[in-house]
């Protein structure tokens, strides 16, 4: 299976499983009546809405480049990052205030059938893990980027889940139903914070910022050791999805022939490539400079 059916497969996948687990929430929820859950049922219907919207993209940016799309289609994950931020944001406010609301009214007592609830987590979670592990695998593989994205999400929203396990244990151990508020403030917290990362990191793709700064230095010491090229200038790099858009001008031999010149750049082109799979690497070929000579080497 080539990558990119590898990486689309794994993503109707991660669908599946959010829709499962949508479901079971939903029925976890009705029955228990906590935030807690509320707050994991919120974070897997935006799982669902972020695999879909991810699945979707990896489709669309699997498309090859044509004449009004010459780099691509790649940009259209970061669109789809950006709607899944701001959903993101909106889902973890709501449920804080309700969070705050209940924990400012009066006392509540206990929850509903905490140990269906407790069995239907615990559910979830071992799903869950079972997907990231998958989806670890997948990413190692093929070096999506956008796989390894929707990974951490996963495993990021296993923490509102672990949270509406204890919420519900303390609840039917201890009656202590007021937990459930907490835990339920304290994982909306955790989805705003992840909002903002996930948010930050669209909108900085959409606006050409630069590529992140480990991979431009580990360019710099691919070429600045590379045979024939004398030096480099006008290093430029952006990012739109999962892949990473390189300009590059190398400085070469004027006297060597046009053939030598573009073995050289040609070369360092697939090392470039060779090191970072999910660039796309421009260069473009110009005369070194001739060296200045010394003030010793003018005297006659």
């Amino acid at each position: 299976m080539s990558d990119a059916r590898l990486n689309i497969s794994t993503g109707l996948l991660s669908v599946a499983v959010a829709l499962g687990l949508v479901g079971v929430k939903l029925w976890a929820l009705a029955a228990t009546g906590a935030l807690s859950v509320a707050a994991s049922l919120a974070d897997s219907a935006v799982d669902l809405m972020v695999s879909i919207a991810a699945t979707a993209a990896m489709i669309y940016a699997a498309r090859p480049a044509d004449e009004d799309h010459a780099f691509g289609h790649t940009s259209a994950e970061d669109l789809a990052a950006l709607a899944q931020g701001v959903f993101i944001a909106i889902s973890g406010v709501v449920i804080g205030v309700m969070a705050v609301q209940r924990l400012m009214g009066p006392a509540s007592g206990t929850l509903g059938d905490e140990r269906l609830g407790l069995w239907v987590m615990a559910g979830s979670v071992l799903v869950t893990l079972g997907l990231v592990i998958w989806q670890g695998r997948v990413a190692k593989r093929t070096g999506s980027r956008v796989v390894a994205a929707d990974q951490l999400h996963y495993v990021g929203d296993m923490v509102p889940t672990l949270g509406a396990i204890l919420s519900l244990w303390a609840s039917k151990t201890f009656g202590l139903a007021q937990v459930d508020s907490v835990v339920a403030l304290a994982a909306a917290a955790f989805m705003v914070l992840a909002a903002y990362k996930i948010g930050r990191g669209a909108f900085d793709a959409l606006m050409d910022r630069r590529a992140d700064p480990a991979i431009i230095s580990g360019i710099v010491r691919i070429v600045g050791d590379w045979p024939g090229v004398h030096g480099f200038h006008d290093l430029k790099t952006r990012t739109a999805g999962s892949r990473t858009f390189v300009n590059l001008h190398v400085e070469l031999d004027g006297d060597q022939s046009l053939r030598e010149a573009h073995a050289i750049a040609a070369g360092l082109r697939r090392a470039i490539l060779a090191a970072y799979p999910q660039t796309d690497v421009i260069i473009h070929q110009d005369v070194a400079r001739q060296p200045v000579p010394d003030a010793d080497d003018t005297k006659t």
